[in-house]
């Protein structure tokens, strides 16, 4: 018998019963040597096209005939408790999803999951497991979404997310951790993309300020119900965050420790927050010089607040420390000096310390600082918008002056020469308004007439007798016709006299 047939035959009990219809027949095509050409599902569990569940069997170990199509596999409510390199007896290359929830999974050798090297979503949750061991999670390039809550996880050793490039979210709340992973931000290797951290419900007692500051700008960290120790650079950062609307705070504002009648605000902010309204504010500097910027909200001569941090386009700086290798410095009053101006220093400054109260969302924490003229500090990107903009000004003004000039052509050579004439002899159809003039009279009396001769006589608009009867009085008087406001032509100027009746219509 093959040891795959023998295999087989040992594991074809577990749940309990006898050998099953399906087992037995996998078994016979084995022995005979003509292994089966269409993978079937496992008796213990339930396939739908490319999704296996073989969730609640009581499993300890893996059926061996897992269609190895599946993109969703779903092992939960089952009884694993090792996954080691061979726990999957093929590979698994289209597999997606991979739910290993409510086991009894206490460790994770290395090279566990490389057998399912395209897997997106992890579910490791509510298992056993205490430390994440270095390379634990090898092999995972692709994964996304790692989830670790419920688990007994005291500590994440170096390396445990090292070869997880991809990772977007990682869900770590009621473990055990004490300390905040930092870690794992800046291993080589590690998420580089990570937008969502849950560590709610552990025991970490304090954070760094100074680095959440950086790393909430770059996704959400949710730290609620933890016994955070509330002293002022906490006030400063949760007061920081309610007032940027962050959303891990604002939706969980009751379950963090620092709260409003904590009466912790007076003690750091005393003497310290000013009265005055605060009004947005920008400073300009020249590159290469200096700047001091003070702390929006703190009173002009206070001479030792608490930490104040500066959040700053570039990094995060705070009055407690201090690099020597920055042109950053800030002072015990949260005074921000700037030495040695960069262009690339321009942008917002946020000042974060505790002030002792919430400032509305409209009201400005921030200051502006532009390095060099406003014109020469803009960004690419708004000096393309401001060619194209002033490119769309001159085309309009352009397409404008071109449909004017057409427009004047259109009305000057277009216009009909002669208005029909009634049988009173007056001009009848051009409503009183205007009298064209075609040519010159004295070059009609000649015989000549020229091509640009058209004359454009505005008049003033008689009303038009209502009775039938009574004879119309003509626009024109056949006697004289001033033409003022006839367009000049030629050496014709306005004011000459229009003698030539029989050119007036």
């Amino acid at each position: 018998m093959s040891p795959a047939a023998s295999q087989l035959l040992g594991r074809s009990n577990v749940g309990g019963g006898g050998c099953n219809p399906a087992a037995a027949a996998l078994l016979l095509s084995l022995c005979l040597g003509f292994p089966p050409s269409v993978a079937t599902c496992p008796p213990h569990c339930l396939c739908a096209s490319d999704i296996i569940s073989c969730s609640g069997r009581n499993l300890s170990t893996l059926p061996l005939d897992l269609p190895s199509y599946a993109t969703r596999l779903d092992l939960s409510h089952n009884a694993l408790t090792v996954l080691c390199v061979d726990w999957i007896s093929q590979p698994f290359d289209r597999l997606a999803t991979l739910v290993l929830s409510r086991n009894s999974i206490s460790r994770v050798d290395v090279n566990a999951f490389a057998v399912t090297p395209h897997l997106l979503h992890l579910d490791l949750s509510s298992n056993r497991l205490t430390v994440l061991n270095s390379s634990v999670f090898t092999g995972l390039k692709e994964l996304k979404e790692l989830l670790l809550f419920g688990n007994q996880i005291i500590q994440i050793n170096p390396g445990a997310l090292s070869d997880l490039p991809s990772l977007q979210r990682l869900y770590l709340s009621g473990n055990r951790l004490m300390d905040f992973p930092l870690g794992l931000y800046w291993e080589p290797g590690g998420p580089r993309n990570l937008t969502f951290l849950d560590l709610s419900y552990n025991r970490i007692s304090r954070v760094p300020v100074q680095n959440l500051l950086s790393l909430a700008q770059k996704g959400g960290i949710y730290l609620q119900e933890n016994p955070l120790v509330c002293d002022c650079a906490l006030l400063a950062l949760l007061e920081y965050w309610m007032w940027k609307q962050y959303r891990p705070l604002v939706d969980f504002r009751g379950e963090y420790p620092c709260r409003d009648d904590s009466g912790l605000g007076s003690e750091c902010s005393q003497q310290v927050a000013s009265s005055m309204p605060l009004e947005e504010q920008t400073y300009q500097v020249e590159p290469g010089k200096w700047l001091q910027v003070p702390c929006p909200g703190l009173a002009p001569p206070a001479t030792a607040s608490p930490e104040v941090f500066w959040v700053t386009p570039r990094t995060v700086v705070n009055s407690s420390t201090s690099d020597p290798n920055s042109n950053l410095t800030v002072f015990t009053n949260g005074t921000l000096e700037i030495r040695s101006a960069l262009m690339e220093d321009s942008g917002m400054y946020g000042c974060v310390t505790a002030r002792g109260y919430h400032h509305h969302p409209s009201e400005p924490l921030e200051v502006r600082v532009v390095v060099g003229n406003s014109s020469t500090t803009s960004t690419s990107g708004l000096a393309h918008r401001s060619s194209a903009e002033h490119f769309n000004t001159a085309f309009t003004t352009l397409a404008s002056c071109v449909v004017s000039i057409i427009l004047v052509l259109l009305y000057l050579y277009l216009t009909p020469c002669r208005c029909r004439e009634g049988r009173s002899g007056g001009a009848r159809g051009c409503g009183g308004r205007a009298i064209l003039l075609c040519s010159d009279p004295r070059e009609v009396e000649s015989g000549q007439r020229r091509s640009n001769g058209k004359r454009v006589a505005f008049l003033e608009p008689q009303a038009e007798d209502s009775d039938i009867g009574v004879p119309k009085t003509p626009a024109v008087n056949s006697g004289h016709a001033t033409t003022e406001g006839i367009l000049k032509n030629g050496s014709r100027t306005v004011g000459q006299t229009l003698t030539d009746p029989a050119h007036m219509a």
